[in-house]
C-alpha cells in the first residue's frame, strides 16, 4: 500500500509542479483523498514533509535534464549567478525561518484549497501585465529580487511556485521562454536546499519511525518521469501564450476543495 500510494503521489508531483497549478497543493489534497479511502492507516513520513521533498528531488532531476545546455551556458554568466543568488534569499529566510509553521499548512487541504485561488489570481494578473520585451540578460536585480519574493510565498502549499515566478517574470515584462528558464534555475537551489535539510533531519534521526527507502525512491523516480515530460510540454504552452489557461484549473479545484472541507 506505501509503495502504490508514493507511485500515485509521484504522477501527481510530475504533473503538477511544472503546470502552474501548485504541486504541493495538489498532494495534500490527494493525500487527504486517498487517506479518506483507505482502509489502511499510512506512517506520518508518508503523508507529510519527508515524502513531498523525495517528490521534489525527482522533479529537480528534470529541470537539470530539460536544462542541461541552458545550466552550462548561466555557469558562465556572473550577473546571472549573482540574481539566482539574490532571489534564492527571500524563500531561504522564510524557509528556515517558519519551517515549523509552515510544515503544519501541509497537513491542510482547506488551506491547499484557498491558496489554490491566489495561485490563479496571479496567472492572470501576468496575463494582463506581460510585455514580453526584456531579454533574461537585461533582467535588473530589482526585477530578479520581486521574483525571489513570490518564490518564497510559494512555500505555501496551493501557491504554485512555477506559477508564481514565471509570472512574475511576465510582470516585469521578460518573454515566456526567458520566464520559465530563470524561474526553473531559481527552483534549483530551492528545492535542493530543502531536499538535503529534509535528508540530514531522516538521516539523524534516532527512532525506529523513519521513511522507507522504496516508496521514497519510487515516488521519485515516477515523479522524475513525469516532471521531465510536463517541463516539456509547459515549455510549449508558455510559447503558444496560454499559461492563463491554468487559472481556470486552480479555480475550480480550489473552490471544491474549500467546499469539500467546509462541508
Amino acid at each position: 500500500m506505501n509503495l502504490l500510494f508514493a507511485i500515485l503521489l509521484g504522477i501527481v508531483q510530475g504533473i503538477a509542479e511544472f503546470l502552474p497549478i501548485s504541486s504541493s497543493g495538489h498532494l495534500v489534497i490527494a493525500q487527504a483523498l486517498l487517506l479518506q479511502f483507505s482502509s489502511q492507516p499510512l506512517p506520518d513520513w508518508l503523508q507529510g514533509m519527508t515524502m513531498n521533498v523525495a517528490l521534489h528531488f525527482g522533479t529537480l532531476l528534470s529541470i537539470t535534464v530539460v536544462y542541461r545546455r541552458e545550466l552550462v551556458q548561466a555557469v558562465r554568466q556572473p550577473r546571472l549567478l549573482l540574481q539566482l543568488i539574490q532571489a534564492s534569499i527571500p524563500v531561504a529566510i522564510i524557509g528556515l525561518g517558519f519551517k515549523d509553521a509552515l510544515e503544519a499548512t501541509f497537513n491542510s487541504p482547506l488551506a491547499a484549497g484557498c491558496c489554490l485561488l491566489v495561485t490563479a489570481g496571479i496567472l492572470l494578473a501576468a496575463r494582463r501585465m506581460q510585455s514580453g520585451l526584456v531579454p533574461i540578460e537585461q533582467l535588473s536585480f530589482r526585477s530578479s529580487l520581486m521574483i525571489g519574493i513570490f518564490q518564497a510565498v510559494a512555500i505555501l502549499p496551493g501557491i504554485s511556485r512555477a506559477g508564481s515566478t514565471v509570472g512574475a517574470g511576465l510582470m516585469v515584462g521578460m518573454k515566456g521562454s526567458d520566464a520559465a528558464r530563470f524561474s526553473f534555475f531559481l527552483a534549483i537551489p530551492a528545492i535542493g536546499g530543502a531536499t538535503l535539510l529534509e535528508a540530514l533531519k531522516v538521516l539523524t534521526r534516532g527512532d525506529t519511525t523513519g521513511p522507507e527507502w522504496q516508496p521514497l525512491l519510487a515516488g521519485a523516480c515516477v515523479s522524475f518521469v513525469v516532471g521531465t515530460l510536463s517541463l516539456r510540454w509547459l515549455i510549449r504552452q508558455l510559447n503558444a501564450d496560454r499559461l492563463h489557461w491554468f487559472a481556470f484549473w486552480c479555480i475550480a479545484v480550489g473552490f471544491l476543495t474549500i467546499l469539500w472541507q467546509l462541508s
